[in-house]
């Protein structure tokens, strides 16, 4: 048997984007493919890839409809790509940026192909609308029926309500709870404040006004039905205005609210990953390498305190494998589902007794002045699928624009999953 090939440098070339937009707003009417192939597009113009074959396009939705089943593919299909070029889905809920980008890259480390894109879309807007149990198992009864009249019989049993059509529901299927739910059991097990949460919240708003102001946003983002930046981003907060929202979950004690916990959203991201040689080769600058990715699950049905904690054994994995700690980054991209969960996971890292309780040791703290410089996603919004594509831009153009350095990527997940990520200059 062939020895396996030297992995080779994987570099981030390019990104591309639509505004994110909150759920029921200006993409209330478009599908998964349709903002996928926006995204795609934009990123095919931006880099002049029009009429060439890729080595592969990667990524997919969290939510999708039945008849998505090749919805990367049909994506490509839709672009000015060669239709010679293939795609495939990948879903691992908000992980599934992240898991499309390491798919890619690790095709392109072995030589199995030059370039490709990864990127990932969602619409919690455009959902699929299902009818009831009940009456799925009446229609199947019904077709199993040998005569008119015993199909008439089984018909006879669906009642009026069961015509109300059901939305699918954002639960653990293991505890039937919601993120948000899952979240209110950390806030309370990790001692998180509600008023930690909402300035938390409210410096998300307000590093990602100040990056919209100063162009940082501008060469990310392809307009898209009307809008030109994310919606979602509120310059006029304040921790008054917070402080009066009422919580979403848990309405006795809890402390999540619509404003510290990211919203339902729409909209897609894509990345441009290849080889060194195949950027040297098209004239395109290497923003940044991927050099180390970890991916983690943990238990969370008899722990509900800890679902979106998985990066709590990700990332000491990820640190040991490069040799570094976590107080050895220019900039950290910790993706917010909630304000919580990311004030859980600091409060994990450095505290001793907390870390021994997961088994691992403590990583220490970490200078805040360097996280989420640009905001994240309790500003920008969070479409599942796409929110890994957003996160890696945002610190590859980070790094470039420096000239140098590294950055921590830690991104959270539903099924108790999480994935950490390196990227260097």
């Amino acid at each position: 048997m062939s020895a396996l090939p030297t992995p080779r440098r994987v570099a981030i070339i390019g990104y591309n984007r639509i505004p994110f937009a909150r759920q029921f707003t200006n993409y209330a009417q478009a599908s998964n493919q349709d903002m996928m192939v926006a995204a795609l597009n934009g990123l095919i113009n931006k880099y002049n890839l029009a009429g060439r074959q890729l080595g592969e396009v990667a990524g997919g939705a969290v939510i999708k409809h039945s008849w998505e089943i090749n919805l990367m593919r049909e994506c490509v299909l839709h672009t000015s790509l060669d239709p010679k070029t293939p795609a495939c889905d990948i879903q691992q809920a908000c992980n599934t940026g992240l898991e499309a980008s390491m798919y890619i890259a690790n095709k392109i480390a072995l030589g199995q192909i030059e370039c490709g894109i990864a990127g990932g879309v969602d619409s919690t807007s455009n959902v699929p609308l299902v009818l009831n149990e009940h009456v799925r198992k009446i229609l199947l009864s019904a077709r199993r029926s040998k005569s008119a009249w015993d199909r008439i019989k089984q018909f006879s049993k669906i009642k009026l309500k069961d015509f109300t059509p059901e939305a699918p529901m954002n639960l653990e299927p293991g505890t039937g709870l919601s993120m948000g739910g899952h979240t209110e059991y950390t806030a309370k097990f990790y001692n998180i404040s509600r008023e930690d949460q909402d300035a938390f919240s409210l410096l998300s708003h307000k590093n990602m006004a100040a990056a919209t102001d100063r162009g940082f946003y501008k060469d990310m983002v392809t307009p898209y039905l009307g809008l030109t930046e994310d919606n979602n981003m509120r310059r006029d907060t304040s921790l008054e205005k917070l402080a009066k929202l009422k919580p979403a979950f848990d309405k006795v004690n809890g402390t999540l609210t619509a404003g510290n916990s990211s919203p339902l959203t729409d909209g897609a991201s894509c990345l441009l990953l290849a080889s060194e040689e195949w950027a040297a080769a098209n004239n395109l600058p290497v923003l940044a390498y991927i050099t180390h990715a970890e991916m983690a699950a943990i238990e969370y049905v008899e722990a509900k305190q800890n679902l979106l904690l998985a990066p709590v054994y990700a990332a000491p994995k990820m640190l040991q494998k490069a040799g570094l700690t976590l107080q050895d980054f220019d900039y950290y991209e910790i993706h917010e589902a909630f304000a919580a969960q990311v004030l859980a996971l600091l409060k994990i890292w450095e505290s001793k007794d907390l870390s021994a309780a997961f088994g691992v040791p403590a990583l220490g703290i970490l200078d805040r002045s360097k996280l989420n410089i640009n905001g994240s996603s309790l500003a920008t919004g969070h479409p599942f699928a796409a929110t890994g594509g957003r996160v890696i831009a945002t610190l590859a153009k980070l790094l470039n624009e420096k000239g140098s350095g590294r950055g921590l990527i830690s991104v959270c997940a539903a099924g108790g999953q999480g994935m950490t990520m390196i990227l260097e200059k």
